[in-house]
C-alpha cells in the first residue's frame, strides 16, 4: 500500500493514505477534496476545499510547486495541500517549502528516506511560504538564520 508523509503538531510522520474521494474542478461542489492538475489556474472558489491535491506529472516539472505557492501566498489558502504523482525524495524539501503539508510517496519509494532528507535543513537563505523573510533580514533583526 502506498504511504503518505504529512505534517503533524509533532513534526513530519509517515501514515497510510486515507481513501478520500478527490474531485476535479468541473464536478466539485465546494466541499471536500479537490484535485488539480499542475497547470490549473487558481480560483477563489477553491479556498473552501478542505484539501487540495496537486498532481506532479514528472520529477522535472515544477508547475505544481508554483501552483502551491500561488494558492498559499496570493490566495491565502489555509487548508491542506497534498503533493501526489511523481514526488521524489530529491525535491521533498522544496515541496514543503512551497506550502505542501502532505506528500504521497509513490510505490517503490521509501517514505523513511523522504523524512530523513528533511532533517539536515534547519535554516534557509531564501524566504518561503512558511517563513517569507530571507536570512539577511532575520540576521539584521538579531535572529539566527
Amino acid at each position: 500500500m502506498p504511504k503518505r508523509i504529512k505534517a503533524t503538531p509533532d513534526g513530519w510522520k509517515i501514515s497510510d493514505p486515507a481513501t478520500d474521494r478527490e474531485v476535479t474542478p468541473d464536478s466539485w461542489a465546494g466541499q471536500g477534496t479537490l484535485r488539480l492538475a499542475c497547470d490549473s489556474e487558481p480560483e477563489e472558489r477553491f479556498l473552501s476545499a478542505q484539501t487540495i491535491v496537486i498532481e506532479f506529472p514528472a520529477f522535472t516539472d515544477g508547475r505544481a510547486l508554483s501552483l502551491a505557492v500561488l494558492l498559499r501566498k496570493q490566495f491565502g489558502y489555509k487548508g491542506h495541500l497534498r503533493a501526489t504523482g511523481a514526488t521524489h525524495e530529491d525535491i521533498v524539501h522544496y515541496i514543503i517549502r512551497c506550502g505542501f503539508d502532505q506528500i504521497d510517496v509513490p510505490p517503490g519509494r521509501d517514505p523513511d528516506l523522504y523524512l530523513a532528507l528533511l532533517e539536515p535543513y534547519t535554516a534557509h537563505y531564501q524566504g518561503s511560504v512558511h517563513d517569507p523573510e530571507p536570512s539577511f533580514k532575520r540576521t539584521l533583526r538579531g535572529i539566527n538564520a
